[in-house]
């Protein structure tokens, strides 16, 4: 690398004395890069006679290489604004979230938090309106919930998003729906610099942990299109993870979608994403087909209809982009495959297919319409952390669904039928931590369920890329050929991870053949030492390679 962060003309750099998980070579130890590509894997005696005069060493000192993250499900502005918020997912009742409020230091503006979680408390009750006022001592306040679907908003911001009068708003403090998107949208920074920062802050944050790209949910009521337009622009000669986005925004004709592609101004996807069929199961805005079990006569909200699925999905197929929905219910997904089928009828079943929709978190799903997901080619874009925050017995979705709630995010039902997974985040939703998201799927509160880490590290890197119908074809692997993508990692052991408890099978057998990945239940966590993409070094821990 020069200084600029940008790859030398022709530089070559050898990782060597680690591990390398490649399936070109599961034993090898060592890796050259020759500028932006993957020239050579292989064994630390061959790498001997390849380090030439003028090739950079990097001793890995028993370091782990492995293909860098790529987180399919995120929100980077609102990330950003997570981690300069008010931290509210470690309070325990409405009393610790009043006090974190009052307690939090005097600023002007608003004051922002994220990350409560009333399920998660004793008394689920919240504060009031007026404590909530008291508590910010004048200040408006817009504390958003985990799961991003409701917030608790003080009467003046609510009064300044002209709120009250809209769906979602019920004399307060809890905002929903079209209230909460109101306010969402009035208390969000609009500066170009303010945004920029935002994106720096989550990205950089994303390096640290191993991410060489990730995928953006935009859609105008998250954060409009001089959000996404400033996301996709020149970044110059920055050194940041890639950035990759969906526009969620409903279409009914091909031609509507040309002029929308037109107006946006920069390069989507697809028209994808956080357009949503229904909400969450926190907020109990997810669409059931049955009461909640812990609010009777309530079945969530239905923000679209079959036949708008079937003629945004129809559109999207014809103009040969993907197309896709927020679906979490199984009444959502009923709609989703009822237009589906009825989007099929119109434009064929082969261009459904071969367009590659979407939908994404896919919580609730039985095996027909796991069926029907796979006759459709639907890729699934799921996050596995939602299990381990709120699917063990007893937790969130225990009380919201009971026995509904065992078996959801189905990851194992859906390799086995041939769904294609792919695995983020929805930061800020979840933290960005791929090596969580991977242990959860290996600890999946239904066993049945339960993935190797070897499906679940895939689901997080080749499967992320191919989700997006990356057009090179060895991208997301370490195989001569391939973009130089990739992580460092100190890790405290390597092994092979299974999800069946009755085998337990750990392995480090050479005769396996099978890359070995970091043992996920050991005292100390992966740390990432390095990210690097197509050659660019995107962060480096001190010490590491001086």
């Amino acid at each position: 690398m020069n200084e600029s962060g940008t790859p030398a003309e022709r530089a070559l750099t050898l990782y060597r004395n680690g591990s390398v998980y490649s399936t070109a070579d599961p034993l090898a130890s060592a890796m050259l890069v020759d500028g932006d590509t993957v020239a050579w894997v292989g064994t630390e005696h061959a790498a001997e006679s390849i380090a030439g005069p003028g090739t950079r060493i990097v001793d890995l000192d028993g370091a782990l290489v492995a293909p860098g993250f790529v987180d399919s499900h995120v929100h980077l502005a609102d990330t950003g604004l997570a981690l300069q918020s008010l931290d509210l997912t470690g309070v325990r009742s409405a009393r610790e979230l009043l006090d974190a409020v009052s307690a939090a230091p005097a600023a002007e503006g608003i004051l922002r938090g994220h990350g409560w979680d009333e399920s998660l408390w004793d008394d689920p009750t919240l504060p009031t309106a007026e404590e909530l006022h008291r508590a910010a001592s004048g200040r408006e306040a817009f504390l958003v919930r985990v799961d991003v679907h409701s917030a608790l908003v003080t009467a003046g911001l609510t009064a300044a998003a002209g709120a009250a009068p809209l769906e979602g708003w019920s004399n307060g403090p809890v905002a929903t729906q079209a209230a909460l998107g109101a306010i969402r949208e009035t208390a969000r920074p609009s500066r170009p610099a303010e945004l920029r920062a935002l994106h720096r802050t989550a990205l950089e944050h994303a390096a640290r942990q191993g991410y060489v790209a990730l995928v953006e949910q935009a859609a105008p009521q998250i954060a409009g299109i001089e959000d996404l337009r400033l996301l996709l622009g020149d970044r110059g000669d920055d050194a940041l993870p890639e950035v990759m986005a969906y526009w969620g925004q409903l279409i009914s004709e091909a031609d509507e979608g040309r002029a929308l592609l037109a107006e946006l101004g920069v390069p989507v996807l697809g028209f994808a994403g956080d357009l949503s069929i229904d909400g969450s199961i926190g907020s109990r805005t997810a669409f059931l087909t049955e009461d909640y079990d812990d609010d009777a006569g309530r079945r969530g909200v239905a923000y679209l209809d079959p036949e708008q699925v079937a003629r945004h999905l129809a559109a999207c197929s014809e103009l040969g982009i993907q197309g896709g929905f927020h679906v979490i219910g199984d009444g959502g997904l009923a709609i989703a495959l009822e237009g589906l089928r009825r989007a099929s009828e119109r434009v064929g079943a082969s261009a459904i297919r071969a367009a590659g929709h979407r939908l994404e978190h896919v919580e609730m799903a039985s095996a027909e319409a796991i069926s029907a997901l796979a006759g459709h080619a639907v890729t699934v874009s799921a996050q596995p952390l939602f299990d381990a925050a709120w699917g063990t017995p007893g937790q969130l979705y225990d009380r919201r669904l009971g026995t509904r709630s065992r078996g959801m995010n189905p990851f194992a039902s859906f390799a086995s039928a041939g769904v294609p997974v792919c695995f983020g985040s929805d930061a800020p939703v979840c933290a960005l931590d791929p090596w969580a998201s991977v242990a959860a799927c290996l600890r999946h509160s239904t066993p049945s369920e339960r993935i190797s880490a070897r499906a679940a590290f895939i689901g997080h890197t080749r499967a992320g890329w191919r989700a997006v119908r990356h057009p090179h074809p060895l991208i997301g692997q370490l195989v001569p050929g391939a973009p130089a993508s990739f992580a460092v990692w100190e890790v405290d052991e390597l092994m092979v991870q299974v999800a069946d408890e009755r085998v337990q099978a750990w392995s480090t057998d050479p005769r396996a053949r099978t890359p070995l990945l970091p043992a996920l239940d050991t005292e100390n966590r992966p740390r990432c030492l390095a990210t690097v993409h197509r050659g660019v070094e995107l962060f480096r821990a001190e010490g590491f390679a001086a």
